[in-house]
């Protein structure tokens, strides 16, 4: 009996500490540095599928060089939605070798039930969401490239 209950508080222990864990280290955490030519970008990323159906949602604010990258594990028609997304976005969709393929640009917010997919025709791996506005800024259209490493 002892053994017993030595296991289940060793296991509550080892539950309240990932609960910690995922309290300091929220998902989408990880952070990748993106650039295209000398702009760069500090993105959380989207990897779990929990992660990659949140999103930016109800985020009030993304700071000027900050973004998310989801990263898919392969190639495939990835579309998006700004369902309960506050903020206008431009999303970008990148092919396996980091080239883009699509820009969404200034992709409205929607708090409705009846959002519209946003669908780029085209494989991507990897999708790139920042401030609406900045792939005009940059000069980013489609064909440019962007150098990051994924972990």
């Amino acid at each position: 009996m002892k053994k017993i209950l030595k296991i289940a508080a060793i296991f509550l222990f080892f539950s309240a500490f990932l609960v910690f864990l995922k309290i300091i280290f929220p998902a989408g955490s990880d952070n990748i540095k993106v650039c295209f030519e000398e702009d760069c970008f500090i993105t959380e990323t989207a990897l779990t599928q929990e992660e990659k159906a949140k999103g930016l949602m109800f985020r009030e604010n993304l700071e000027q060089n900050k973004g998310m990258l989801f990263v898919f594990n392969k190639e495939g028609e990835y579309s998006f939605w700004m369902k309960n997304t506050l903020i206008p976005l431009d999303i970008i969709w990148m092919n396996e070798y980091k080239e883009v393929v699509f820009i969404s640009k200034n992709s409205r917010p929607c708090n409705t039930e009846d959002c519209l997919s946003i669908s780029p025709g085209v494989d991507a791996k990897y999708v790139l969401e920042l401030n609406a506005g900045t792939a005009d800024n940059i000069g980013l259209s489609a064909g440019g490239k962007a150098v990051f490493d994924i972990k």
